[in-house]
């Protein structure tokens, strides 16, 4: 198995960063097998969505509504309403994995690999590439 890790900056504010292009060329030349995306944090997750529409945004605000930043969180550490940062892998798992034919991943049309990261105490993020061969 070959793995790498790659530094993402998320910055201070909720992002989606597509990291589609690093897992590209992690995975160029490399033959037939699968991707494995992990981001070793308690508060960032993977997902694969369309990005630039808008979606990215959507992805946000939709997390947002179903993980407010209030006081209702038990998890108290880190600015206010952090505790919901630590429910976010449930709901955006920290890992994804995609197939690999002839060195390209096999991603639709309109999808793209994605750092999700709600959590503005931590700016910069690892990310885990790993390649499986067939």
């Amino acid at each position: 198995m070959y793995s790498s890790v790659i530094t993402i900056r998320t910055g201070t504010s909720p992002s989606v960063r597509d990291i589609t292009r690093e897992a590209a060329d992690f995975v160029a030349g490399r033959g037939d097998g699968l991707l494995h995306v992990f981001v070793p944090h308690a508060t960032a997750g993977i997902a694969i969505i369309e990005t630039g529409a808008g979606s990215d945004d959507d992805l946000l605000r939709a997390l947002d509504d179903v993980l407010p930043t209030d006081d209702r969180w038990r998890h108290r550490h880190g600015s206010p309403g952090h505790g919901r940062d630590h429910v976010l892998p449930a709901l955006c798992p920290p890992y994804a994995t995609v197939p690999v034919l002839a060195g390209r991943m096999a991603l639709g049309t309109w999808q793209s690999v994605c750092l999700v990261d709600l959590n503005g105490d931590n700016p910069v993020r690892q990310v885990r590439l790993s390649f499986l061969s067939g």
